[in-house]
């Protein structure tokens, strides 16, 4: 774990969340969280940039890791958009066992592949 005490699979969890509702934080908190979570700058170093105690830090980082979950409870954004996501995908695989040369199927799998590779 980083010093900051997330794992690799929280970061990835906050990271997704932040795509999501990052937009919402506060300019401080956007700028320490990307710092540490996304750039993966000690609280030392985020300290001495934001001319604040790494304590400052550490719990500015925890309020804005709160909000965004909170966020996501209230609003749900990113299982609706992982749900789309399975559901495309078995839409994908469905369509493939049809095995049809079809333009119009083309297409559709090219849309669909243009939708997959967004993630």
């Amino acid at each position: 774990m980083a010093e900051n005490g997330h794992s690799i699979e929280e970061r990835v969890e906050l990271s997704l969340l932040y795509d999501f509702y990052g937009a919402l934080l506060k300019d401080n908190q956007r700028r320490m969280f990307e710092a540490s979570i996304l750039d993966d700058y000690n609280l030392s170093e985020i300290a001495e940039d934001e001319n604040i105690t790494r304590q400052g830090v550490h719990d500015a980082i925890k309020r804005a890791c709160k909000q965004l979950r909170g966020y996501e409870e209230k609003l749900g954004l990113v299982a609706k958009f992982e749900k789309q996501k399975e559901l495309v995908k078995k839409l994908h695989v469905i369509l493939k066992e049809m095995n049809t040369d079809d333009g119009e199927l083309k297409e559709v799998f090219s849309i669909i592949d243009e939708i997959l590779d967004e993630e």
